[in-house]
């Protein structure tokens, strides 16, 4: 438990020290998530279409932990303005349960004018069957809706849905369902 604080802590810590990330929190009356991601090519100044993005988060729902870290390439779709797609893979953890689904994530711009401020909707869907889900895992699928608004520039207001439900080898548990807001700063 101490290892995970110390990782994330420090993995914020350097996300902050670095250009185009972001980090963000979300809570509801019994979830709090903290997340943040890290855009590779700025580190490396290479500028091609695709963004290559590093990824961490850490939900904290009822006695239970959830862990994450993943990587995946993200672009613009071409032929459809405000559209872009993201493939990747992430590994998931609890105390007794360790994944790496793949997943894909969808975010939308909305095509607003300049009186009203940047709004997408991004929806995402990571599974990991058995063959991807160690320990007493048995399979993983997380999915979720978000609707994004920045409202002041760099600062963003969202809510959104999960659905986390984590199949252990012995018995089936659905890790979270819920609805949550928060926000999220972008540098």
């Amino acid at each position: 438990m101490y290892f995970k604080k110390i990782f994330f802590l420090s993995l914020f810590a350097f996300c902050l020290a670095q250009a185009q990330n972001n980090i963000a929190i979300n809570v509801n009356d019994e979830d709090l998530e903290i997340a943040t991601s890290l855009n590779i090519n700025a580190m490396d100044e290479y500028s091609q279409s695709t963004s290559y993005v590093l990824d961490a988060s850490y939900l904290h729902t009822d006695g239970n932990d959830l862990s994450s870290i993943g990587i995946s390439g993200e672009n613009n779709f071409q032929g459809v303005d405000g559209l872009a797609l993201a493939f990747g893979a992430k590994f998931v953890f609890t105390d007794d349960f360790i994944a790496l689904p793949l997943f894909t994530k969808i975010v939308y711009t909305l095509p607003f004018d300049n009186s009203i401020p940047t709004t997408s909707l991004n929806t995402s869907l990571a599974y990991a069957p058995s063959v991807l889900s160690f320990s007493d895992a048995e399979s993983y699928l997380e999915f979720r809706l978000e609707a994004d608004m920045e409202i002041i520039s760099n600062i963003h207001i969202y809510t959104g849905y999960r659905n986390i439900d984590t199949d252990y080898e012995k018995y089936d548990q659905n890790f979270n369902d819920s609805f949550y807001a928060g926000m999220k700063l972008s540098f």
